[in-house]
């Protein structure tokens, strides 16, 4: 995983072009081994070996680079060149006295006159891989050794002491800055309420992260949301089918519905026999023309509280009484304004009784 870190040397000779623009030929790198502060305090030295700083690769990466003002928080691509580049290096980058030189000119006014006032340090951006490995350069030990190292860009910065300052690293994908009395110009981020120096590269990440929970989050509720209106319409569904097998266990059958017919009609045949042409019929339940029937026998009849076995029996017997006498609803055999007293009254008692034991016995 390549680490991105800054190296420092010194602008001696400079030059300005009849356009005013300014031209420096510097060492930007030497072999060595140089010490690293982490973000925790702690030390590492790291070892730039010849064969590394002197690759082909590192030449090449030294030239064409932009050069910018102060070290920006992060790396230097084309999507922020016009930010951040100050000027470019040239394409004679190449190895002298055991350093590594290149020429750049500078085009910015401002940063210009800051060179002219003593801003004089150079500090190349580079991007390596720190591979954990110990040894010693020129008496010096080193932990780790900086391989395939790449030049990313220039920065013109105040005088400060030799050697690294600032370092960019780059942990799981993340760009996290060390330093050690540097000038680094750290994006705050809070987190618990308390604030946070990282690198705006850092920031980026972290503020991904967290628009991709909340997208998540998001998705949760409405998927929570879909699930309550699926679960509403399966409620629904099941009342709906449980409605239909009640409406299907009630619903008659052709046969069933011509008995049913059948049966109304022979009782309000029968019951018109008594209850005359003038009677209504028409919404009256089966229980209320058989109670109409009755009082018309026993006018003082109340069929409250009476079960229907009651009142089957009970008009069964007034009907077979009406049949077998010839009573009707009007005449001398009328059951209200005859002779419906006497034997007659036997007759429909023990009617009634008869019912009332055949009901018993089919229980």
């Amino acid at each position: 995983m390549k680490t991105q870190r800054f190296d420092k040397a010194l602008i001696n000779d400079y030059s300005e072009t009849p356009e005013g623009y300014l031209t420096v030929t510097v060492p930007i790198t030497r072999p060595g081994v140089f010490p690293y502060q982490r973000q925790d305090g702690t030390i590492q030295m790291e070892a730039k070996l010849p064969e590394e700083i002197f690759s082909d690769r590192t030449i090449e990466s030294a030239k064409s680079k932009p050069v910018t003002d102060d070290h920006p928080n992060e790396p230097v691509t084309l999507q922020n060149f016009s930010r951040y580049a100050k000027g470019l290096s040239h394409t004679d980058a190449h190895v002298e006295d055991l350093k590594l030189y290149v020429s750049m000119t500078i085009t910015d006014e401002a940063l210009i006159q800051k060179i002219y006032d003593g801003k004089r340090e150079i500090s190349i951006g580079f991007l390596s891989d720190v591979v954990a490995e110990t040894g010693t350069y020129q008496g010096q030990s080193y932990e780790y050794v900086q391989r395939n190292i790449e030049i990313n860009h220039i920065a013109i910065v105040d005088q400060g002491r030799a050697g690294p300052e600032v370092a960019i690293r780059s942990d799981s994908d993340a760009w996290q800055i060390d330093s050690k009395g540097g000038k680094g110009n750290m994006a705050k981020y809070t987190i618990d309420g308390k604030e946070y120096e990282v690198d705006s590269t850092v920031k980026s990440f972290i503020e991904a992260q967290s628009a991709k929970l909340d997208a998540a989050n998001t998705k949760i509720k409405e998927f929570d949301a879909l699930q309550g209106r699926f679960d509403a319409m399966e409620a629904q569904l099941q009342a709906k089918e449980q409605e239909l097998a009640e409406a299907k266990k009630n619903m008659l059958s052709a046969d069933e519905l011509d008995k049913k017919v059948n049966e109304r009609i022979e009782l309000i045949t029968s019951a018109k026999t008594l209850l005359g042409d003038s009677f209504v019929f028409t919404g009256k339940t089966d229980r209320e023309i058989k109670e109409a029937v009755i009082q018309k026998a026993k006018p003082d009849f109340k069929g409250d509280g009476k079960s229907d076995e009651y009142i089957n029996a009970f008009y069964d017997a007034t009907i077979e009484h009406a049949k077998t006498d010839g009573f009707s609803s009007t005449g001398a055999n009328s059951v209200i304004t005859g002779d419906a007293s006497g034997t007659t009254n036997t007759k429909i008692q023990e009617l009634k009784a008869k019912r009332m034991n055949m009901k018993n016995q089919s229980k």
